[in-house]
């Protein structure tokens, strides 16, 4: 990977560290008194579980390449993070993926029960459209409004939900590389697109970096879902915080079924390789964006 595309004074570590920190405060910060207290309790118990904060991270740092106030598009951050840890706590329901442990701790409905795993990400998803259209201040109802459909779609059949329907319609069954990269970009893709989509919006992005910035974002999330393959494969549950070997035991078909370890690892170096490229116009400001694609490329969990 092109690694010389990003500045040698930009401390990405750094970056990424205090990134995390303020996400995580706003998680915090995002859940008022429902009623009942277990649902509250269930809500939080998902959603300050900790993990990458990967999705939310991308929206701020895409904002800021736009020149935005990336402060405005933190409720929108936090959104995103609601939408995917609603996806989490549904994906690993026993009628889905049937999972026991994540992010190193036992899934929601194994703490709370099924019902109110359900009602808990619902909850969830719900309170993401709240946080774009009541919480975020100074970004014009034209722009939340573009931001609000951007996430009614990811959210929807023509995402998430329309991902997990062909997901697990094809367990157990021969599966060809379009319709996998099908359940990747719709499953998973989707949602790192959107995130990267709609901190651009808020910050009011044009459409020439708008449209680079989501050929930038359908590069990474496939890249991301490969590399999630790969370790599914060659990672622990005590690294990954969450059941190793699952895509196999499920007889799902992944890139390296498909394809091998090692040629699925240069698929997804050439896909961030693409993503870094469609941004060097504006590399200096991108060095955040630029770094998130070679960590994804290169995270072991």
């Amino acid at each position: 990977m092109a690694k010389e595309v990003i500045s040698s004074s930009f401390d990405f570590a750094a970056y990424l560290a205090k990134a995390k920190t303020r996400v995580e405060a706003a998680l915090d910060s995002s859940l008022g008194p429902e009623r009942p207290e277990e649902l509250r309790e269930a809500m939080r118990y998902s959603l300050l579980a900790g993990g990458k904060r990967l999705r939310p991270i991308l929206c701020l740092a895409s904002c800021e390449l736009t020149g935005g106030d990336s402060d405005k598009a933190l409720p929108t951050a936090v959104a995103i993070e609601m939408i995917h840890t609603m996806s989490l706590i549904h994906d690993d329901l026993p009628s889905m993926d049937n999972d026991d442990l994540r992010r190193g701790r036992p899934t929601n409905h194994k703490v709370y029960g099924d019902a109110l795993a359900i009602l808990s990400g619902d909850a969830l998803l719900t309170r993401a459209f709240e946080m774009v259209s009541l919480r975020t201040s100074g970004v014009s109802s034209e722009r939340l409004l573009k931001v609000v459909g951007e996430l009614s779609m990811v959210a929807g059949a023509p995402g998430l939900v329309g991902g997990q329907v062909v997901d697990l319609q094809c367990e157990g069954k021969n599966v060809d590389l379009e319709t996998l990269e099908y359940i990747h970009l719709h499953k998973t893709g989707a949602l790192l697109k959107a995130s990267v989509v709609c901190g651009a919006l808020i910050g009011g992005a044009n459409e020439d970096l708008l449209d680079a910035l989501s050929r930038y974002a359908k590069s990474i999330g496939l890249a991301f879902q490969i590399v999630d393959d790969i370790l599914d494969v060659t990672s622990s549950s005590d690294v990954l915080g969450k059941t190793a070997g699952k895509d196999l035991v499920a007889d799902k078909t992944t890139y390296p079924k498909l394809l091998g370890i090692d040629e699925s690892r240069r698929k997804a170096n050439e896909l961030i390789d693409n993503a870094k490229a469609v941004l060097q116009p504006w590399r200096e400001k991108a060095a955040p964006l630029l770094a998130l694609a070679e960590y994804i490329a290169t995270r072991d969990r």
